[in-house]
């Protein structure tokens, strides 16, 4: 009788006394995750466990963590710079006052993170 691995197209080797599955990992990407990709994963794995096993079963887990990562990096980009723009933060108040206009950008980023982590990591 074949097991339900051989029975779906699986095959064995022998590696001494034992019969190992041949199984393979699905190709490595050159993709780094950076920061909100790995926050995605943390998030899953606490909190959205299922998803995360069904993923990682699947072998999607990594693409969908990189296509986290650089959505999330685009959309800082895009919101960072439409705030300063729109609340008036230039190279002109850069040269004029350097400490306001760190406070500003700080400010900035740290709303739109906020925003980016409510839209698409903790989701």
């Amino acid at each position: 009788m074949k097991s339900l691995f051989e029975q779906m197209g699986g095959t064995y080797r022998w590696e001494g006394d034992y019969l190992i599955p041949n199984l393979e990992l699905p190709p490595a990407s050159g993709y780094q995750l950076g920061k909100y990709g790995r926050m995605r994963r943390s998030y899953l794995e606490e909190h959205r466990k299922v998803l995360f096993a069904n993923m990682t079963v699947n072998g999607t887990l990594f693409e969908h963590l990189a296509e986290i990562d650089q959505s999330c990096n685009e959309r800082m980009e895009s919101i960072v710079s439409a705030m300063a723009e729109k609340e008036d933060v230039t190279v002109a108040l850069k040269a004029a006052d350097q400490m306001e206009w760190v406070r500003r950008m700080n400010s900035i980023r740290n709303r739109a993170e906020e925003i980016v982590l409510t839209e698409l990591v903790y989701v």
